[in-house]
């Protein structure tokens, strides 16, 4: 499908982005499968705007969408199927229709890790949550968040004052300031190489049932998250449920049992998140379940796009290379390797196990990296 017909399922009266999100995972056909499998109200709407678009009012909704996406260079639409859709969105149960955004598209590359916490913070969680994100940043890493008042924005400044990259996953439309406080966090996202995303379309105002749902991008869009500081009945917690079920690792900071804004994170502690000190806490959990999914995506996907069986078993003869040759003594995230190579996910993953069973590269924290043990390889 091509952009317009994603925005304008995405538009569809009666259907929400899990429905949808459900419905597209059986990859029906366009569109007759899609008409099929929609909700009565959705499907009627879907056929007037396929059959007579000049009589359905989708068409001016997606006129409006196209003349706000020419109105500036760094406005875009993502989509399952785009060259930057963030791929780690389609692990997640509900994973949005379309993402809006403004800024670059970059900040999609590095490795991404969440950081949240409460509104109510603590100047020392402030200190805390911009020290981290700092160190994150300096280490090729792109902090996630949601420009919330208090830890979310004190980590996305401090990411980016750091020369690193953030992204902001809004409850509203991209264009919109939510809270308004944040005008110059705002603008600073799309001028210094970070990015605005939401699910949303442009001009859409903030509403309270928008953001727990604007939590699951934050988590989804990640390998991780780290919970700063948060109370014991905090929308933090909510991400760190909303992360487990996602089957991504949640970090912690630990702190006083006399502060209530540590009292979340101490809880999430006990019930089994890491408890993290340093950065390098994080990046070695991460590491490890990098590595897993590696080996998993080799193994279970072994039948897709087997090689021939006349071709050399040397993965520098066999296509291989053009993994190796992206590599560096700088860790490249596989993202980037998707992005730069143009192979699927499941590829680069076996491409990657090959080449370091050869010796010739191997992980480390924030990505993969060449070894020097081959002169001229």
């Amino acid at each position: 499908m091509q952009s317009r017909e994603w925005r304008a399922l995405a538009r569809l009266p009666g259907i929400g982005s899990r429905r949808l999100g459900e419905l597209l995972a059986a990859r029906p056909d366009w569109p007759a499968g899609v008409l099929a499998a929609l909700p009565r109200e959705a499907a009627t709407a879907l056929r007037l705007w396929l059959d007579h678009p000049a009589r359905s009012p989708l068409t001016a909704e997606l006129d409006a969408d196209e003349a706000w996406l020419a109105a500036g260079p760094a406005r875009h639409l993502l989509h399952p199927g785009h060259p930057r859709w963030p791929r780690l969105l389609d692990q997640i149960a509900d994973p949005p229709p379309v993402l809006w955004a403004m800024g670059d598209l970059a900040a999609l590359t590095p490795p991404r890790l969440a950081v949240v916490g409460s509104r109510r913070s603590t100047r020392e969680g402030l200190t805390n949550a911009a020290g981290f994100a700092r160190e994150l940043a300096g280490r090729g890493w792109c902090v996630v968040s949601g420009m919330a008042l208090g830890i979310d924005a004190a980590a996305q400044q401090a990411a980016l004052e750091a020369g690193g990259t953030s992204i902001a996953v809004l409850g509203c439309g991209v264009d919109v300031v939510y809270p308004p406080r944040h005008h110059r966090l705002h603008r600073r996202l799309q001028e210094t190489g970070g990015l605005l995303l939401s699910e949303h379309p442009p001009g859409t105002r903030a509403r309270a049932g928008f953001f727990p749902r604007r939590n699951r991008i934050v988590t989804g869009l990640s390998l991780g998250v780290l919970v700063v500081e948060a109370a014991e009945k905090s929308g933090s917690l909510v991400s760190a449920r909303l992360a487990l079920e996602q089957n991504r690792e949640v970090f912690a900071l630990p702190g006083s049992i006399h502060n209530p804004m540590a009292r979340g994170c101490l809880q999430l502690i006990r019930d089994g998140a890491v408890l993290v000190r340093q950065v390098d806490d994080i990046l070695a959990e991460l590491t490890h379940w990098a590595m897993e999914n590696a080996i998993e995506g080799a193994t279970g996907n072994a039948m897709e796009g087997a090689a021939d069986p006349a071709a050399s078993s040397d993965p520098l003869e066999s296509g291989e290379d053009s993994l190796l040759r992206w590599l560096s003594d700088t860790p490249t995230p596989v993202d980037a390797l998707v992005s730069l190579t143009g192979r699927g996910v499941a590829d680069c993953q076996r491409g990657l196990l090959e080449l370091e069973l050869e010796g010739v590269a191997t992980q480390a924290a924030g990505g993969w990296v060449r070894l020097p043990t081959r002169s001229g390889a």
